[in-house]
């Protein structure tokens, strides 16, 4: 058997520290975790990130590398750019692009889902493109109590029930229904189906 040779096994230096303005970015961390009520372990174990990592940078005891950064931001459902900037820094337009596959909610043979609503706001008005295939359906089940759901269809033609409730909807119809019951919307016609969508939550 051929000898082992030596090899040098070159070190990968760590992510350098984010440049930040760490007074901002402690308090930034605090309120976002204290708005989602969360506690240190629970953003531990979504981020990735040591508990005594992340008290020492809340306490501004220490200023996060890159990596660990973006493990926050990703923990949050915000972009790093987000969880950074500083206070008027970043412009007043949220953007999503057509593209975006992060905001690709659900994708498959009957049914596309895009989300154009930000994906890290607390919020109760949610706001989605749903793309029908020729026959296929978005079926649900019961939302929260209260919720209700407005539909505005852009292309084709659908039907949307709700409990024992149904209508027939074509291009240019909009229609309001209660989304705390089972409800469906199902492509009737030929081709695609494109609806616009929202959620309002009580």
């Amino acid at each position: 058997m051929a000898p082992v040779k030596n090899t040098k096994i070159k070190s990968v230096p760590p992510a350098p520290p984010v440049d930040l303005a760490t007074n901002y970015f402690s308090r930034r961390l605090k309120q976002l975790r204290t708005e989602r009520g969360w506690s240190l372990d629970v953003l531990a174990s979504a981020s990735g990130v040591s508990r005594s990592m992340l008290s020492q940078v809340e306490r501004n005891q220490a200023n996060p590398t890159l990596a660990v950064a973006f493990r926050i931001a990703t923990a949050f459902e915000m972009s790093l750019a987000e969880l950074v900037e500083t206070p008027g820094a970043m412009s007043s337009l949220v953007v999503i692009r057509a593209g975006d596959h992060a905001y690709h909610y659900r994708s498959d043979a009957d049914c596309r889902i895009r989300t154009l609503s930000p994906l890290h706001l607390e919020k109760d008005v949610e706001f989605y493109e749903v793309q029908l295939r020729e026959g296929g359906a978005l079926r649900s089940a019961a939302h929260f109590e209260g919720t209700r759901e407005f539909l505005t269809v852009q292309k084709g033609r659908v039907k949307v029930e709700s409990a024992d409730d149904s209508e027939d909807l074509e291009r240019g119809d909009s229609v309001n229904y209660r989304a705390d019951v089972p409800h469906a919307i199902i492509n009737t016609g030929k081709g695609d189906a494109v609806v616009f969508l929202v959620d309002i939550y009580r």
